[in-house]
């Protein structure tokens, strides 16, 4: 595919001539633009950002300096094979940040939706599925095969362990290291990441019903202190519950997943 005639490319910067840059793409001074590379419309590549690989970027997206999108995964297991990277539209992807390519053992393609904020050296690891509106402040990590559903806030300098799950709403703590599956609108933190409440602040801007909320509350009660197992629990819950956000959060704990869960304390 062409490079769209109003697209705008700094003399200093390289694109390859196998590019394609959809109309209005913006190029800064010594960028580098791969041979394989898909900038939607609007697309802003500042300076010295490298975007390469089998790479897909969404309309109006916004990448910073230093930036190094759809390089290859981190994994000794990669043998060159041709996997992928797809982003959504309307992210700001800030300086230093890194996001690669799939494996061909995790499904092929890494991808990240639409309006999320990646802060100074955040880190997409391969494979991971992230969802919209997902917020990654400074130096937050995300290891390979993570999922990372809508709407979810990870803080400063946090790790997420490989094929953690993490679901909508929830947030996480600055320098948290989170091992296990977090349910919807959890509220994670500690050095060693423990699941310590809901994320009210979070639902209440979202402009959670406050009847949901305090469903929500009361399930959360349930699965710290109900009788039977944690699966039991949410298994009652799921069954029992008429609120949708109940029922999301007890789908999610018994959704199939490679990881234990972070219980409540």
């Amino acid at each position: 595919m062409p490079i769209d005639p109003t697209a705008q490319v700094h003399p200093s910067a390289v694109v390859d001539e196998g590019a394609s840059l959809g109309p209005g793409c913006r190029i800064g001074p010594f960028s580098v633009v791969g041979p394989k590379v898909v900038l939607g419309r609007g697309v802003v590549v500042k300076s010295h950002a490298v975007i390469t690989g089998l790479t897909e970027i969404g309309e109006e997206t916004v990448i910073f300096p230093f930036a190094n999108i759809g390089d290859i995964p981190q994994d000794l297991k990669f043998k060159g094979e041709e996997t992928r990277l797809v982003v959504g539209a309307r992210n700001r992807i800030r300086e230093g940040v890194t996001m690669n390519t799939g494996t061909q053992g995790g499904g092929g393609i890494t991808r990240v939706g639409d309006d999320c904020l990646f802060m100074t050296g955040a880190h997409v690891g391969h494979d991971a599925q992230v969802g919209n509106r997902v917020i990654m402040a400074n130096n937050a990590a995300l290891a390979g095969h993570c999922i990372i559903e809508d709407d979810v806030i990870i803080g400063g300098l946090s790790g997420i362990h490989q094929f953690v799950r993490i679901g909508r709403g929830a947030i996480i703590g600055a320098v948290t290291m989170v091992a296990n599956d977090v349910i919807p609108n959890g509220l994670v933190q500690g050095p060693r990441g423990v699941l310590d409440g809901l994320n009210l602040v979070g639902l209440k801007r979202r402009g959670v019903a406050r009847t949901d909320i305090s469903a929500l509350r009361a399930a959360y009660q349930e699965l710290a202190q109900g009788e039977g197992a944690f699966a039991e629990r949410a298994r009652r819950l799921f069954d029992d519950s008429d609120s949708a956000y109940v029922r999301e959060m007890a789908e999610f704990i018994l959704g199939e997943s490679d990881r234990s869960f972070l219980t409540p304390r």
